[in-house]
């Protein structure tokens, strides 16, 4: 058949990457963009800077500022934050196609919204498996290679169209794309996930504080681990469901597996590039989660702490603090664990290959 016309709608780090790749990749792409990233990107094309060996590349993809009703677009991607894109909502309601648009982005709110707004059968959730951040022109991008790129139906269904979409975007270099039945557990499992990391902000944003002051990771582990208890009373399974594995690893050596990934380029692009710029964004996605586990009724006594910390209700730990006794959970939970976190290391290798 006819070749995919694809939009994508956001020209930040994702959607820069994203339009790069698959215009690399042959596809007709276009990228939506207003103001001065629009005659940046005209004047000097797409800026893509690998975070981890500094090796940029350019390149020059079809642009355009707008979004009118009758673009003949078969595939939108919506990569922008979810505030961002509910400010968009109108505009694609607008869109007279019957083109499906794929919303790529955290969002533990369910896709209710969007549904509302445009209708089951023009809508996809995803979510995207790079991460980065924009210095000027340049997108700075955390690409994990094969690292699956997750997409699927509202309902979990399995249809043609989402086999179609994760073709064309499979194109992309280095990109498995997943279609899941499970998008809306998977979505809000992220942001359960994200927990773990928000003992940076009790570390006031510092990497190597946070490193340092042991309190701080140990918050965060046992946020993470209320998070994932709380959704699964409220009916929601984790998911993908190796990151409850986590939490049957014992805390001091979680704690001390922690200290060198918070240290490094990849924990400082894909998640401290983030946290720095999107304390606000970070907020909304922790209200949308506490709101969809409250009627589980689980406390999450640590994670309410560090949202203090976050939202400045509270100022970082001295750094060094380490109050909070560790708890080995026994030596069989010790032995559990280990077993488990090889198991785990060998199916996610395993799952990364394909296998």
């Amino acid at each position: 058949g006819e070749a995919m016309k694809i939009l994508i709608y956001g020209a930040g780090p994702m959607g820069s990457h994203m339009a790069a790749r698959l215009h690399e990749a042959g596809a007709d792409v276009t990228l939506l963009a207003r103001g001065s990233r629009l005659a940046q990107l005209r004047n000097r094309g797409v800026i893509l800077e690998d975070a981890m060996s500094g090796r940029r590349e350019t390149h020059k993809v079809p642009t355009t500022a707008g979004l009118d009703p009758e673009d003949p677009y078969d595939l939108i991607v919506v990569a922008m934050r979810k505030s961002m894109a509910r400010n968009i909502l109108p505009i694609l309601a607008g869109h007279r196609g019957s083109g499906t648009i794929l919303f790529l982005m955290n969002n533990a709110a369910g896709p209710g919204e969007w549904v509302e707004t445009l209708g089951a059968e023009r809508v996809m959730v995803g979510i995207p498996t790079s991460g980065g951040y924009r210095e000027g022109e340049v997108m700075r991008i955390l690409a994990v290679p094969h690292a699956p790129l997750p997409i699927g139906e509202v309902d979990g269904r399995r249809t043609e169209r989402a086999q179609a979409v994760a073709e064309v975007l499979g194109a992309m270099k280095d990109t498995w794309v997943q279609v899941r039945s499970d998008m809306d557990a998977y979505l809000v499992s992220h942001v359960g996930a994200l927990a773990g990391n928000m003992g940076l902000f009790a570390a006031g944003l510092d990497p190597t504080r946070f490193a340092r002051t042991r309190d701080a990771i140990v918050l965060g582990l046992r946020a993470q681990e209320e998070a994932f208890r709380a959704q699964e009373a409220a009916g929601i399974p984790v998911r993908p469901s190796y990151l409850k594995a986590l939490t049957w690893i014992p805390e001091p050596l979680l704690a001390a597996g922690m200290r060198p990934v918070i240290t490094s380029t990849f924990f400082e692009v894909g998640l401290l590039g983030h946290a720095r710029v999107a304390r606000d964004e970070i907020e909304e996605l922790l209200a949308d989660f506490r709101m969809r586990v409250a009627h589980g009724g689980v406390p999450t006594p640590c994670l309410d702490r560090l949202e203090a910390h976050l939202t400045g209700g509270r100022g970082p730990l001295p750094q060094g603090q380490k109050d909070i006794p560790l708890r080995w959970a026994g030596t069989l939970g010790l032995a559990a664990g280990v077993a488990a976190g090889v198991g785990l290391g060998l199916l996610a290798r395993k799952r990364l290959r394909g296998g």
